[in-house]
């Protein structure tokens, strides 16, 4: 069996710090005969030497690996300024789904009532992001316009990828766009998820519009799967992580796919961005990281590897039902000790 390779992109500000945290995780010596691991900086300072030129190969890394593990990292505002390097690397390695689950952390009361998990299935492309804008007139008669795009393999990978999820995990296909509002545009998304109910006829399949999906996530306690638009994802998905009490309480997975719409590709990170305000104090919660390590290690093929992630996700939520917690959580661990408690609950 071949040996899986983890491509590590280093980043910025917390972003790194945290990643240097699930890093001891993959580190640790019963892993090392079965994993390898290669690094590339992804810093601000590296992306602007090299004007982006090291985020493409990044990309380039990612797909002769099929694995990646990205810190969060810094893009600065303004006209002119360097690109994003999330944008190039979704664009580079087919990466066109997003999914975050939001799950009970043991010890911690979530908000609203929710206690089964919720999966936000998020289109990473297009729709408000990448828009052309522009403004036109003066004064109170000023205008702002922006052009939008969604595709239907992009829709359409959506929806499939949340039936099968559905399935997999017992759930409930739930929510959609504004397709009553918006039935070209947003009803291309609500088209496919309709067809891909079709060929999927065992998952439970229950269409909202998405301000009404917002609003009944608060009533229901069973396992959901929500496809979503990219902008509808991105502000759902932290609103579902948060009711269970933390952004650092899941991973983020950007699932690539190959010509023929096949899933052939993950990368892993946190949810949340770099925390510059908590640089260098130490408590930031490491969670999301190491879940997102755990989650990789979960796709590979060597069961060896995938037993180990599961123990390295159930090891991380003991330590918090232990009452080790950082401070997001009401505790007052530090992130390297948060991040020790974990290993102490794994084989060495």
């Amino acid at each position: 069996m071949a040996r899986p390779t983890i491509t590590v992109l280093h980043g910025d500000q917390t972003g790194e710090e945290l990643l240097v945290e699930a890093l001891r995780v993959l580190s640790l010596p019963g892993l090392a005969s079965r994993l390898t691991l290669e690094h590339v900086d992804l810093s601000l300072q590296s992306r602007q030497a090299s004007a982006n030129q090291v985020v493409h190969q990044a990309a380039q890394m990612m797909c002769a690996s099929h694995f990646g593990l990205k810190a969060a990292t810094v893009t600065p505002e303004g006209i002119g300024q360097i690109e994003s390097p999330n944008a190039i690397l979704r664009a580079e390695v087919g990466g066109d789904v997003i999914v975050r689950t939001g799950r009970r952390i043991p010890g911690v009361a979530p908000l609203g009532g929710v206690h089964s998990p919720i999966t936000v299935v998020r289109m990473a492309v297009d729709d408000a992001y990448g828009a052309l804008e522009w403004r036109q007139g003066e004064g109170a008669n000023e205008l702002s316009f922006r052009t939008t795009k969604i595709s239907r393999e992009h829709c359409r990978r959506v929806a499939e990828y949340a039936f099968v999820e559905a399935g997999r995990t017992g759930a409930t296909v739930f929510g959609g766009p504004k397709f009553t509002v918006s039935r070209v545009y947003e009803g291309m998304l609500k088209e496919e998820m309709d067809a891909a109910s079709g060929r999927h006829p065992a998952v439970r399949y229950e269409p909202q519009l998405i301000d009404a999906t917002f609003a009944l996530i608060l009533t229901r306690d069973d396992r959901l799967v929500i496809p979503a638009l990219n902008r509808d994802g991105d502000i759902l998905s932290d609103l579902v992580l948060a009711l269970y009490g933390t952004l650092a309480g899941s991973e983020s997975l950007l699932i690539g796919f190959d010509e023929s719409s096949r899933p052939n590709l993950l990368m892993a990170e946190a949810p949340h961005g770099t925390a510059p305000a908590l640089q260098g104090r130490h408590i930031a919660n490491p969670m999301a990281m190491i879940l997102a390590a755990a989650a990789l290690l979960e796709h590979t093929s060597d069961p060896f590897l995938v037993d180990f992630g599961g123990k390295v996700r159930e090891g991380t939520m003991a330590a918090v039902f232990d009452g080790v917690r950082t401070a997001d959580l009401g505790g007052h661990a530090r992130t390297e000790e948060f991040t020790a408690a974990v290993l102490e609950r794994l084989p060495s």
